[in-house]
């Protein structure tokens, strides 16, 4: 059973924060950032340090069955309010059938959080409608690629560090949509920061995430996007002799979804304007759809199609269909061929 509508992560904190407790909280989903965060934070601020000895317990799926999970939620806290019971990596546990009978008459001084990490509990378990009945049931899911860049300026903002678009979008590109290895790497973007200047720039991502400012993703589209002949191949041929650097493999997705959202643009009724594209492709700025405004002069709706079409033939081939020998490199160049001619 999906978790009720609006329950997000800023509302499970927000009322985390205000002190609103529910007796469970199941947190599910491919994402582990935000379970982590979650968890994390319940553990460390629902009770006082000299609580915690007696009424937080945290034990691993692996170790304990549904039963003894619903023993530990029955006790009493010891001179507090609340007990606190996790369970991590709750998927390992196979029977709910003692969860969900517990959940049926939880002690409303006990919370439960159970984590269930990669995946779902299957929605036709009834402990997971009893769950949402009585507490929170959160999905944590993976982030898409064009979320990232909205994530990485408000984990900044947190921070009170501000970045350009540019660095941004290379940071995004680089590291990819795992959370907790991309908010590892802007922990120690941020702490390479003076109290001076907190300011990303691409020469700060450059030297603490080796990523060069002149060679990467983000410069690859920009060149694509202009019909930069020259300046793509110089990137491309750069990737072929520095496959550490980027490869086929991790530039797809991000061209493709240029070239699918740039095929909406063209039929959208509404593209005198940058506005008129943000509103089409439901862009929170005007920045990101200056590439599109700019796509829409220098590729036709026809050619847009053959290179998504191209797009689907090139994915397969990296995936060894009708592709006996061709190497990632030579797929590679074959694309932005096409793309640019």
């Amino acid at each position: 059973m999906p978790a009720k509508q609006g329950t997000t992560f800023q509302s499970v904190m927000s009322d985390l924060k205000a002190r609103k407790f529910a007796p469970i909280y199941v947190l599910m989903g491919e994402e582990s950032y935000y379970i982590d965060q979650i968890t994390d934070y319940i553990a460390a601020n629902v009770l006082r340090p000299e609580e915690q000895d007696f009424n937080q317990t945290i034990c691993f799926g692996s170790d304990v069955t549904a039963v003894q999970v619903a023993d530990m939620a029955r006790r009493f806290p010891m001179m507090s309010e609340y007990q606190v019971v996790i369970v991590k990596e709750a998927q390992n546990i196979r029977s709910l059938d003692a969860l969900e009978k517990y959940l049926r008459n939880p002690v409303q001084s006990t919370i439960l959080v159970w984590c269930h990490k990669n995946g779902k509990i299957d929605a036709r378990k009834k402990a997971l409608s009893l769950a949402q009945s009585v507490g929170v049931v959160f999905e944590s899911k993976k982030l898409r690629e064009y979320q990232l860049p909205d994530f990485i300026l408000s984990f900044l903002k947190t921070k009170q560090v501000s970045i350009d678009p540019k660095s941004c979008q290379m940071i995004a590109d680089h590291v990819g949509a795992d959370l907790n290895r991309l908010t590892s790497e802007l922990e120690k973007v941020v702490l390479s920061l003076t109290n001076e200047d907190k300011r990303i720039t691409p020469e700060i991502v450059e030297q603490e995430i080796g990523i060069s400012k002149e060679f990467n993703a983000f410069e690859l589209r920009d060149a694509i996007v202009h019909r930069n002949v020259f300046k793509a191949n110089q990137i491309v041929n750069y990737f072929d002799k520095n496959p550490k650097a980027g490869s086929l493999y991790s530039f797809l997705p991000l061209l493709f979804t240029y070239f699918q959202n740039l095929m909406i643009v063209h039929y959208a009724p509404q593209k005198a304007s940058e506005t008129d594209i943000a509103k089409s492709l439901d862009l929170k700025s005007t920045w990101g759809a200056k590439d599109y405004f700019t796509g829409l002069r220098s590729y036709s709706a026809r050619k847009t199609m053959e290179i998504i079409s191209k797009f689907r033939e090139v994915d397969a081939k990296s995936k060894g269909l009708d592709n006996p020998s061709t190497g990632a490199g030579e797929l590679m160049k074959e694309l932005i061929f096409f793309i640019l001619h």
